[in-house]
């Protein structure tokens, strides 16, 4: 998959296929869509394009918005690519993007740039400034700029909205399972490990303190998750905690994580843990010791768990 960060980098000669979304969360109903759209095109001998945005326009248009997105857009690039897509075209939303008209829009970018002979576009699509226009719209212009349009049925749209919805309600009630049923899957943080206040060490559950640069990234709910991540080309399993630590006073939520049988120095290092399955809420217990004992015990599930899954 060839990756432009801009649609005037685009370069390929041969005409596309479009298809126009956010994509969030590439979930099983985006898939079916990236099928209809990687299939059109190579029975057509042509690339399949998918254009996206990039803030989401919410973020720029609402700057006030406290939207969250399943996966930032580095994670969104990494699933996409075992896509089978030819192409991802990640555009720079801007306040000055969005003021171009439905013309200039289809002309600039779809016609001028992307090439596009076919697009594969929902029912409920809008385009232009203010959103004004639609796919009915998009039609017309096509047939002025030689190329079709596709619509993408309400039934499978609201499969799209659908599941994005039940991922994002999944997440923040701590419902791993069903997010991941969804997403077909495993819901993945990305960051960089740094320093804590060592309180897992002393434990003697030295753990990972999980940095995440995005603040648009949806965190699910509070609690211990059952985690595993690929390190070195090597998969380790691990009891993760998002929380605020309650036991000793913590105030601001962090996301730790021990990693079972595992020795290494992961400091500065960015990594990426997909979650499989919550344990618990987090608690504030009467003592360390209390608290070391339900680590004990969160370790005995975990053990099990993976045990059953492998």
């Amino acid at each position: 998959m060839k990756r432009y960060t801009d649609a005037n980098t685009y370069n390929n000669e041969t005409s596309s296929v479009v298809t126009i979304g956010t994509f969030d969360g590439v979930h099983i109903g985006h898939k079916k869509i990236i099928e209809r759209l990687v299939d059109a095109a190579k029975h057509n001998g042509l690339e399949s394009v998918i254009l996206t945005f990039f803030p989401h326009p919410r973020m720029v248009l609402q700057q006030d918005s406290n939207i969250k997105l399943i996966n930032t857009i580095d994670e969104r690039i990494q699933i996409l690519e075992s896509t089978g897509l030819d192409n991802l075209v990640i555009h720079p939303f801007t306040r000055e993007f969005s003021r171009l008209t439905a013309g200039e829009y289809v002309e600039k970018l779809l016609v001028k740039k992307l090439k596009a002979r076919h697009v594969i576009i929902g029912y409920d699509h809008r385009f232009g400034r203010n959103r004004n226009s639609d796919i009915t719209d998009l039609a017309t212009f096509g047939m002025q700029n030689n190329f079709t349009v596709e619509e993408i049925s309400k039934q499978d749209i609201d499969d799209v909205a659908v599941s994005s919805t039940k991922i994002r309600q999944a997440l923040n009630n701590g419902d791993i399972a069903k997010a991941n049923k969804y997403l077909g899957y495993n819901f993945m943080l990305t960051g960089k490990i740094v320093r804590g206040k060592a309180l897992g060490r002393k434990l003697e559950y030295p753990t990972a303190n999980l940095v995440i640069e995005e603040s648009y990234k949806l965190i699910p709910k509070q609690g211990v998750y059952i985690v595993q991540s690929k390190i070195d080309e090597k998969l380790y399993f691990g009891m993760m905690n998002i929380g605020t630590n309650p036991t000793v006073n913590g105030t601001h939520q962090t996301i730790e994580t021990h990693f079972f049988d595992a020795t290494f120095n992961l400091y500065e290092k960015k990594i990426q843990i997909e979650l499989l399955h919550r344990i618990r809420e987090e608690k504030k217990f009467g003592s360390l010791e209390e608290l070391k004992t339900a680590m004990q015990e969160d370790e005995d599930f975990a053990r099990d768990f993976i045990n059953d899954m492998l």
